[in-house]
């Protein structure tokens, strides 16, 4: 994997040259547009709103509209006169406590990989950073724009988490609040149950991309021909619920059952293997 950009952590007159590494990908199906006579790509051409002649790439300019129909020009050089200090530099101004940080400023992970003389003040930051739960926040630049980001110790690494500005981030404040609707003692304790009975140790594997496993399946079965089976639609779900701690309860006893089979079925795989083994040892 190659680093997306090289530079370093500065904070006060600690300078720690880092390498910078995506955390994440994503994994989507992309589809291409064709013609549905004979399957041709449909390919799409830059046309110029006034003639709808198509523009060559050596006549497209960028421009910013200041007015309706006014525009500033915008060349290469006018860009590299934009000059930042944060470059190359991820400069962290101030720690924070991350409980105080709302969730919604976060958005784009990455790793952060110590480069050569920097090993020893990567760990000091590491470790002081997983002793005291606090966060770096940062300015840095990254494919010409400057974002806001975070520094955070994740594991055995440092990871630099890009957030939005305040600005980006929108207000509820027109949405309806069902929080403030009235909850009864019997409706919020059967609700807990029902969450204490789901409760398990978070295992990301386990959750997987049903959606495009199924169109994969579908995809191959029509790249061999085959006959597509049409699947009975779901039921629709009630959202007008008449008696919530009858939902509930029956919502719990469902849990429940589906952990004492799936505790069954455990228990009966390990006695299985327990006996291929007492076999194995016999023979």
């Amino acid at each position: 994997m190659r680093p997306i950009w090289k530079g370093s952590i500065s904070f006060g007159l600690v300078y720690i040259p880092v390498a910078v590494y995506p955390a994440t990908r994503e994994e989507k199906l992309s589809f291409r547009q064709l013609r549905s006579s004979d399957l041709s790509p449909i390919k799409y051409k830059k046309v110029a709103e006034a003639d709808s002649k198509e523009v060559p790439a050596d006549q497209i300019v960028k421009g910013f509209e200041y007015e309706r129909g006014r525009y500033v020009v915008m060349k290469d050089e006018d860009f590299e006169k934009v000059r930042i200090e944060s470059t190359h530099s991820i400069d962290i101004t101030d720690f924070v406590d991350l409980e105080q940080v709302d969730p919604k400023f976060f958005y784009k992970p990455y790793f952060l990989e110590p480069q050569k003389g920097g090993e020893k003040a990567y760990a000091v930051l590491h470790k002081a950073l997983s002793g005291t739960g606090k966060i770096g926040i940062a300015k840095v630049v990254i494919s010409n724009r400057e974002h806001l980001a975070a520094v955070k110790p994740d594991g055995l690494f440092l990871i630099l988490e890009l957030m939005h500005f305040a600005s980006e981030i929108l207000s509820a404040d027109v949405l309806q609040n069902g929080s403030n609707t009235a909850v009864t003692d019997k409706e919020l304790k059967m609700a807990q149950a029902l969450i204490e009975s789901m409760s398990d140790v978070w295992e990301p594997e386990k959750y997987r991309d049903e959606y495009r496993t199924a169109l994969m399946e579908i995809i191959e079965q029509k790249a061999q021909h085959k006959e597509i089976a049409a699947k009975a639609p779901a039921a629709p779900t009630p959202t007008n619920v008449v008696d919530l701690v009858k939902v509930l309860q029956d919502s719990l006893n469902q849990t429940q059952s589906a952990k004492q089979k799936r505790t069954a079925r455990d228990g009966a795989g390990r006695s299985t293997n327990a006996l291929v083994k007492q076999r194995r040892r016999a023979g």
